[in-house]
């Protein structure tokens, strides 16, 4: 599949929407038709996609948070609440966990789930780029399957450091490579299954081929770990999820 990929972009003020190359000024709105169309059937897209392997994998990142009675979370892309509704879990009633996303269809989403289910929580529209809170803020940063999705990747990082209260810790949940034994049965499924089951089961097949689309254009593991050292967060590791498939990254902030 990598003879599929674009030349990258290179000149100013233009970025990727899965293989294709837009305006920055574009990528957004693009984005958002996506999560707007899919936003009803993502709970459902995700566990036929993954086997409902994704809720292992949000799992696995909810014990590595840590998160204790009494501190400050943030979720960042939160769409229909899974970690949120967790974290409220541990937080207590002494606790804070803030439910976000950009967009506002999956926000809705979330935020319906979390009342049905008795939980209250701030739920905000927010641009991880731009985020609304004051400096070291959060005792735990959280962003599942988002980060790829954002035309400024650096920026965003550069944002949840700086909300991180120093010995806080921010994690990434999100697609990254896979191992390469295992990277043309992936790529079959990718850009051969997951659009079939998109139109089928959501009635967008182009929604399903910008995600396989998305995943390729993302980092790395080792670019990620990268780009969050270079955020302010010295203290990197990440854990490889279903042989690449998904890896989680976990960096500290250390003052």
């Amino acid at each position: 599949m990598n003879s599929e990929r674009p030349t990258p972009a290179g000149q100013s003020g233009t970025t990727h929407f899965g293989f294709r190359t837009v305006d920055e000024q574009e990528k957004a709105g693009k984005v958002a038709e996506v999560f707007h169309s899919v936003a009803q059937r993502y709970d459902v897209m995700n566990d036929l996609m993954s086997g409902g392997m994704h809720r292992l994998w949000k799992s696995f990142t909810i014990g590595r948070a840590n998160v204790r009675p009494g501190m400050r979370v943030l979720d960042i892309a939160g769409g229909t609440g899974d970690l949120a509704l967790a974290f409220a879990a541990k937080v207590g009633p002494t606790g804070q966990v803030w439910h976000t996303d950009i967009n506002s269809s999956m926000l809705q989403v979330g935020r319906d789930r979390l009342i049905d289910k008795g939980v209250l929580l701030p739920t905000v529209v927010c641009d991880a780029e731009h985020l609304p809170f004051p400096d070291e803020f959060f005792d735990v940063v959280t962003v599942a399957f988002g980060l790829r999705n954002m035309t400024h990747k650096d920026q965003a990082l550069q944002q949840m450091q700086r909300v991180l209260k120093p010995g806080g810790k921010l994690l990434v949940l999100e697609f990254s490579r896979v191992a390469a034994p295992l990277a043309p049965a992936y790529d079959w499924y990718s850009f051969k299954i997951l659009p079939w089951l998109g139109k089928k089961v959501a009635n967008d097949e182009d929604s399903y081929r910008y995600l396989a689309e998305s995943i390729r254009m993302h980092p790395d593991q080792e670019t990620l770990a990268q780009m969050m050292r270079d955020a302010g967060l010295p203290r990197v590791n990440y854990f490889n999820l279903t042989a690449g498939v998904v890896a989680l990254h976990e960096g500290v902030k250390l003052f």
